[in-house]
């Protein structure tokens, strides 16, 4: 049996080139090439500069450090790093919409959106590098010795680790389409490697500004400076909403109970950490400065390029709470501030801000799901908060409580994360479940075929009165066909009886399924199934009348998907993604930590010595 296993992955992984299985091998090795040459380029003007045999890099570092007011080895990394963000959001944006709208691509280099992403992810990888190698002094205390003459900063050895881990994943994404086809979500474990990179490389830079106040001394707070601090704490915010970004285009293949939980994670860390760093406003500056960057990707990714609409969130609740709390004394303790902050964020901000997803989003937040979106958002949230002091009282230059404490938060808020994660990935597919469907033809100018649905499930008790979806969803239809995307909440005629509100399409490449989620509930009934020679599959028809068997969603959703893979595999491959982003998560707690420390260190030299100079 384990023979087997290993030949049915070998097998897989021979499929070179197969649409389900990986990209051509020409597009990897292509850009492995491109990669190594940038590394070698990298590498060969990081040793020029620190050998003083070129000055322009100096020369230019110096130049933005002026303009900037900051030292040079942070000017010009964040400079590049602002780039970045911008860049690396608007490709992952717009692939998103690409693939909701037209599914998959052929490879890394089929698709415009990849260009952005891989440009961003090298931008990121090359700030971090350039904090690291231009320094000829030591840059703070803190700075980490390389050789006995090279110190590099905290923050850009870090923001170099998330840019090489972001993109890490780009090679080893077409690994796990070799092995287990194409999983055409947003969370597949490599796919969050390149999301998690960028977007915990925030942090880095909010570290790296960090270590440059310190080099500056006193006095070094001026307003250049502090509304690029509100912009990184913005992109902060941006950073870790992209997590639910399949919520915002409303084809989240995961339970809706999730997407408060990460609403409220996200503003916790981020908005808390903001506050306490720079003061009132700080919330809603950094939430301003959010939504001026989302929305412009919106508009340019929707409207301008004809790809799938997507909503996101506002975070005006949690931010006003955010800055309510701050006025009572709670806010001098700041990871108790946070704690509070996080509780407040979980549930008067999320009522908040549900006002604005019930009005836009896709899939409302029903009232039958409150109860165990608190149970799992209010914990995630505190906890949450309770970093954001932790990040904020480095960044303010206050002591961090003993480091024992200090690394139990941060563990606690892994666990904490996770044991909601895992209870919002429960699902439980019906057994002995089915829906009887009738179409009747509907008029179509072009004359594809168009129909409306009249459903039975069976039984009629399957679905409560409140579930969060029943739903009709038509995808990669074509982004000529309507964007390629349709979405229809069904109405309801009694139990288990469901019709559709608008024409349905089940012709092209349109992929057309009934959506269930009803409390744990998650599931599927396939409508309309082009063929798919890249996967061998054959088409699934709409007859006018059919009754099919309640599926799992991602036998349908996930098509291209390799289910027959052994399911070791998937959780040894799976559990490597995962250790390795603890990694980087207790790399970026080691580098506040260090960076706090000594600080700290310095600060009781610097008081020991006065009264001996006095």
């Amino acid at each position: 049996m384990a023979g087997g296993s290993f030949l049915s992955a070998g097998s897989l992984l021979a499929e070179a080139g197969s649409e389900g299985g990986g990209a051509d091998l020409d597009q990897i090795i292509g850009v492995s090439v491109a990669t190594g040459i940038v590394t070698a380029a990298l590498l060969w003007i990081g040793v020029l500069h620190r050998t003083r045999r070129i000055t322009w890099l100096d020369t230019l570092a110096t130049k933005v450090g002026v303009l900037m007011k900051r030292p040079p080895w942070v000017a010009l990394p964040t400079l590049l790093f602002t780039s970045t963000i911008i860049c690396a959001m608007f490709g992952f944006i717009w692939d998103v919409s690409l693939h909701i709208g037209k599914g998959r691509d052929s490879g890394p280099l089929a698709n415009p959106a990849h260009y952005f992403i891989l440009v961003g992810l090298f931008l990121l990888f090359i700030a971090g590098s350039l904090a690291i190698i231009l320094p000829y002094d030591k840059p703070g205390p803190a700075a980490l010795r390389i050789t006995r003459t090279w110190y590099a900063p905290v923050g850009g050895v870090l923001m170099a680790a998330c840019g090489l881990y972001a993109l890490i994943g780009f090679p080893l994404d077409d690994v796990w389409h070799r092995l287990f086809g194409q999983d055409v979500t947003l969370w597949g474990p490599t796919h969050l490697m390149l999301i998690g990179g960028a977007g915990l490389s925030l942090i880095a830079v909010l570290l790296l500004e960090h270590e440059g106040r310190m080099a500056m001394g006193p006095g070094a707070e001026v307003a250049p400076r502090k509304i690029l601090r509100y912009f990184a704490f913005g992109g902060l915010l941006i950073g870790l909403s992209v997590f639910p970004v399949e919520y915002d285009f409303g084809v989240e293949q995961f339970r809706l109970v999730l997407h408060p939980m990460l609403v409220a994670a996200a503003a916790s860390l981020a908005l808390v950490a903001a506050r306490i760093t720079l003061g009132k406003g700080a919330a809603l500056a950094a939430v301003a400065f959010a939504l001026l960057i989302r929305g412009l990707v919106a508009i340019a990714v929707g409207p301008v390029l004809g790809a799938p609409y997507s909503w996101f969130a506002l975070y005006l609740g949690p931010a006003l709470v955010v800055e309510l709390l701050a006025l009572t004394p709670l806010f001098k303790r700041p990871v108790l501030f946070g704690a509070v902050a996080g509780a407040g964020i979980a549930t008067v901000g999320l009522w908040l801000e549900s006002f604005w997803v019930d009005a836009v989003f896709m899939y409302p937040w029903p009232t039958s799901m409150w109860g165990e979106a608190l149970i799992m958002s209010v914990p995630v949230a505190v906890t949450m908060g309770m970093c954001g002091g932790l990040l904020a009282t480095v960044l303010t230059g206050r002591p961090l409580p003993h480091r024992a404490v200090s690394a139990g938060l941060v563990a606690a808020t892994v666990l904490t994360v996770g044991a909601a994660m895992g209870n919002g990935l429960t699902i439980s597919v019906p057994e002995n479940a089915a829906a009887q469907i009738t179409l009747d033809e509907l008029p179509s100018p072009q004359g594809e075929r168009l129909v409306s649905a009249d459903i039975r499930v069976t039984p009629a008790d399957l679905i409560g009165d409140d579930p969060e979806w029943v739903s009709m969803l038509s995808w990669q239809g074509g982004l000529d066909n309507e964007r390629g995307l349709i979405v229809d909440h069904l109405e309801r005629v009694g139990p288990g009886h469901y019709r559709t509100t608008r024409p349905i399409p089940v012709w092209g490449t349109w992929k057309t399924l009934i959506r269930i989620q009803d409390g744990r509930t998650m599931a599927a009934v396939p409508v309309f199934l082009p063929a798919d020679p890249g996967i061998g599959a054959v088409e699934l028809p709409a007859e006018e009348s059919m009754t099919r068997d309640v599926t799992a969603e991602i036998t349908v959703l996930q098509r291209e998907r390799n289910l027959d893979v052994p399911s070791w595999l998937f959780t040894a491959a799976s559990l490597v993604v995962l250790a390795c982003s603890l990694i980087l998560i207790a790399a970026l707690s080691w580098g506040a930590g260090r960076i706090n420390d000594r600080e700290m260190r310095t600060r009781a030299d610097t008081v020991a010595r006065e009264p001996a100079q006095l």
